[in-house]
């Protein structure tokens, strides 16, 4: 809002300041019948290419041809001067100063308004009896066209800032949008997959005449989709509040109770909430991966300390004979690894091994 206000303050004085000088030069104009027409059509023609000449620079834009429009409404601001009785430079001259500085390189553009301001007292001074009167003009040349040039500015940066913090704005959503999918990805696939082999085990159970055993992992089910709903709120209120302990705790829990054995070790240090997030996240994902897409006995979970940095290791005996295409639980981790200043990498041990690495500042 600031910027769109400082953008309308600018357009509106720039507006101003040519409306001002239109009725300066249309007041000259009256006043200058008695030279007769060709008078009147050069302050008309000053006028008109000043208007066109801001409305084009307020759009971030150079009016078409500008180098020759520049030509022309120099000539029209100073050809008078040779032809007509006292000159009228001293009242379009202004228009002609904001235009150079506009449009010109600020240093050409300068130089050449200096040699404007040379021009006018040395032609004011000699056809103005009153010094005041040539001292007046050529302040008012100077500061004209610096407060044109400044306006402008000012209105070309403020649209920059807008179009700046829209783009900002849309990079925020975008990313968010990003953080949704994928914890929607890590959180609920994990989820859903520890409901299908609760649902599985307890019809399993079933069949074998154990309904009490079933009826326990019926109610392991239910806690899982519990969570997951819990999960989900979670992602829309885009806070989740993870623990590294819990999250081995339920992945040794899944993991036994879908027949493969698991040990864990973590090492007892304090974490960052990033990284301790990071690295149940991790967790998570290996074990998803580790019940869906391998035939794994066994599995170990394990972080260690080392010079300030944090390493979990999760390692399986069951990787598939070939290794599918890199899913987007891996790139969301190694995303997740990157946002907290680690890394994140996946490689294959031994003839059967599986071995995921994460690693972040503690």
């Amino acid at each position: 809002m600031v910027s769109l206000s400082a953008r309308r303050l600018a357009i509106g004085l720039i507006t101003a300041v040519s409306l001002a000088y239109s009725v300066i030069a249309l007041t000259y104009f009256l006043h200058s019948w008695r030279y007769g027409a060709t008078a009147g059509a050069v302050i008309l023609a000053v006028v008109g290419t000043h208007h066109l000449n801001m409305r084009a620079a307020l759009r971030g834009e150079r009016p078409p041809r500008y180098p020759l429009t520049l030509v022309l409404q120099a000539v029209v601001t100073y050809l008078p001067d040779f032809v007509l009785p006292g000159g009228m430079s001293g009242v379009t001259a202004p228009m002609l100063a904001g235009s150079l500085l506009v449009f010109l390189p600020l240093g050409r553009g300068g130089a050449l308004v200096g040699l404007m301001l040379a021009y006018e007292a040395a032609v004011l001074g000699l056809s103005t009896a009153n010094s005041v009167i040539t001292l007046f003009y050529l302040v008012t040349t100077f500061t004209t066209g610096a407060m044109t040039y400044a306006l402008v500015r000012v209105a070309r940066v403020t649209a920059e800032l807008e179009q700046v913090r829209a783009e900002l704005a849309d990079a925020a959503v975008l990313k968010e949008r990003l953080r949704i999918s994928r914890d929607l990805h890590d959180g609920l696939g994990h989820s859903l997959t520890a409901i299908a082999l609760k649902g599985d085990l307890a019809a399993r159970l079933m069949d074998r005449g154990e309904p009490g055993s079933a009826r326990a992992e019926m109610g392991e089910l239910v806690r899982v989709a519990r969570e997951a709903a819990q999960d989900v709120r979670g992602v829309a209120r885009g806070f989740r509040a993870m623990s590294l302990a819990g999250e081995v705790d339920r992945a040794v829990a899944l993991l036994e109770s879908s027949g493969v054995g698991c040990q864990a070790h973590l090492a007892d240090v304090p974490l960052s909430p990033r990284a301790e997030e990071t690295l149940a996240w991790a967790v998570r994902e290996a074990v998803t991966n580790v019940l869906r897409h391998s035939e794994a006995t066994i599995c170990t979970i394990t972080t260690s300390l080392s010079q300030g940095r944090l390493r979990l290791e999760v390692a399986n005996d069951g990787a598939p004979g070939q290794p599918g295409p890199t899913g987007n639980g891996l790139t969301g981790l190694k995303e997740r690894a990157a946002q907290a200043g680690g890394s994140c990498a996946a490689a294959r041990t031994g003839t059967s091994g599986f071995l995921l690495t994460v690693e972040v500042a503690a």
